[in-house]
This record gives structure tokens, sequence and C-alpha cells, in this order.
């Protein structure tokens, strides 16, 4: 760590590796997100995807480019970004690499709720996402409140969000076999996760939380670091401990529950983003930054790898992040039993 002061006198500690993996996984993403704006039934060369970006490109790029491909990629970044700080929050109050909000139920209590929209009311798309975020948010107020006993504990709040994320599998199961032959498939759809056909509709939406919910997060960053050293010493430090997990939880839910509403559920980027980020920092603590970064970037060329590398199938994202974010589970757990953590 290094302490940089200001003209002013305000001394900020930064760590130098940590602001450059920002800054490399920040590049990654850009680039991802231009090749990836670049891909499709019409190819455009990355050079002429910044020159159309920059108001430079003929009639049919600025069409292609601003109006069909760049929410597309938009929308990626802020639900990969949101996954991963909710993933990465949930991790260090829970003091768990398993603590990902996909894991302990928060996910499945968006899809229900999305899943009740569609079967139960017929609902159209923007009612489905606020049945997600709703969803989300009743499924994060639960799990508070069972895990609650003078306090939220990281290895209670785990096994509890196991439980109830299987209870809502159980509901997710239910509520698709109960369904007509068109609300299935369309149940069967969402619950894939894709990023296809997502405009500037839900970009504006996802990006109005994120700014209001990101900077907050930041700024309990620091009490947040002190909470993975436990109650106790994170009081004695002078956090305000309760107020913090409250609402960090609160922000952390409700971040995963409008990536889910507007994308579907993507598996597994809350789960992976903020370990690849804190093995690369080699930092201890949230690594918000590098996390969310991180989660961006995972996102955009999963999405990338979904639209180009099986030839003509296109598949949906959350395909090529379950399968990657599988075998990078049971590596984790591999490392963790080796550790003797689990």
């Amino acid at each position: 760590m290094k302490a940089i002061r200001t003209p002013g006198g305000l001394s900020v500690r930064t760590d130098p590796r940590a602001v450059a993996v920002v800054l490399v996984l920040t590049a990654v993403t850009l680039g991802a997100g231009i090749v990836l704006i670049g891909s499709g039934d019409f190819p455009i060369a990355p050079g002429d995807v910044v020159a159309t970006l920059l108001g430079n490109g003929t009639a049919a790029q600025e069409f292609i480019v601003q109006d069909l491909r760049l929410p597309r990629a938009l929308v990626g970044l802020l639900v990969g970004a949101s996954l991963a700080l909710s993933g990465a929050i949930f991790q260090t109050i829970s003091r768990n690499p398993l603590g990902s909000p996909d894991v302990i139920g928060f996910g499945q209590g968006a899809t229900v709720g999305a899943l009740t929209v569609i079967v139960i009311f017929h609902g159209n798309p923007l009612a489905v996402a606020g049945g997600a975020i709703v969803g989300g948010l009743v499924t994060g107020v639960a799990v508070y409140v069972l895990a609650w006993r003078r306090g939220v504990h990281g290895y209670r709040l785990v096994l509890i969000g196991i439980g109830v994320a299987a209870i809502l599998t159980a509901v997710t199961h239910y509520l698709v076999t109960k369904a007509s032959l068109i609300d299935a498939t369309r149940a069967t759809l969402w619950m894939t996760g894709s990023l296809d056909g997502r405009d500037w509709a839900q970009f504006w939406p996802l990006l109005a939380v994120f700014a209001l919910l990101a900077p907050l997060v930041f700024v309990y960053g620091r009490p947040l670091r002190l909470l993975e050293m436990g109650d106790d010493a994170a009081f004695a430090l002078g956090a305000p401990v309760e107020r913090t997990r409250v609402v960090l939880m609160g922000a952390g839910v409700l971040l995963m529950a409008v990536a889910t509403a507007a994308a579907g559920p993507i598996a597994f980027v809350a789960l992976s983003a903020p370990q690849l980020a804190r093995r690369l920092t080699r930092s201890p603590g949230p690594n918000l930054a590098a996390a969310a970064v991180m989660g961006a970037a995972l996102l955009l060329l999963a999405d990338w790898t979904a639209s180009t590398a099986f030839g003509d199938r296109q598949l949906p994202v959350g395909v090529v992040t379950g399968v990657l974010g599988g075998c990078y589970l049971l590596w984790l757990l591999v490392t963790e039993r080796k550790a003797g953590r689990i």
C-alpha cells in the first residue's frame, strides 16, 4: 500500500498492484465490448466500430452499432458489474467464497418473482422485470430474518441461504410444470439468461440503479473490509457493524435483482468474479473496483463466446457462464477442501 497526499492535506491509500489490475481489466472490458459490437451477421472491423462510436461511420454502421449492438454490450457490462459487486458484498459479509447471491437464494428469489408474473399474471416484459426485483428483495429480507441471531454470521447466512435456494428452486419447477405451453416456453427462455434483444429500454433503468448503488457500496468499502475480520474486531475499530451490514446487504440484493430483471438469471458471475479479482490483486478485502470490472469483462467475453464459438448457433450467455462457472465452482470446492476450510 502507498499513501498519496493531496494539496489539501487529504491522504489516500492506494495499492499499486490493485490499480494496475483494474486498469488492465478495464482495457480488456473495452476491447471485449468493441469486438462484441463488431460480431454478428454483419461483421464490422474493430476500427470501424470505434469510428462509428465517434460518429464517423456509414448510415448502415450507425444503425447496427448505435441501435442494435451497443445497448446490448452496455447492458452486459452493467449486468456483469452489478453481479460482481453483489457477489463481493456477500462473500465479504459471510466471510465465505461460497457466499454468493446466486448460491444463497437471492437469484432464485428473483427468478420465482419473474416466473410468478409470467405464469400466473401473464405479464409483459416490464412487469416480469418488476417481479424479479420484488422477488429478490423479498428473498433478501427473508434470509436476513431467518439468519438473524444476535447478528448475522457467515456460515449461518450461507447455510440458510442454500436451504432457501433449494426451496425456491422447487417452486420454480412447480411454476413451470403448471404453466401453459406458451408460458412455459417463455419462462424457460427467460430462465436461461440472455442479452439477446436487449436495448436502451433495459439499459437506462439499469444504469440509474447502478449509478445510485455503486457509489453507496464504495462509500461503505472500509467498514465492509473491517467486517471481514469479524463483528467484534470491526466494532472495536469503530465500524457501525449492523448498519453497514443492513445497507450493504440491501444494496447487494438490489444489484442482483435488477441485473436478473435486465438479463435473466445469469449464473456464477457473482461467485467467480470477486474471487478471480482477489487472486489477481493479491490483496485482502472485497476489492470492489477490481471485482466490478472483472464481472463486466467476464460477461462480455462469455457473450462473445456464446455468439461466435458455436458456428451458426448462437447460445444464450447464461449457458456459457453456467458451464464455465460450474467448472470454477468445482475447482473452488477442491481448493477449499485442501485448505481445510470445508
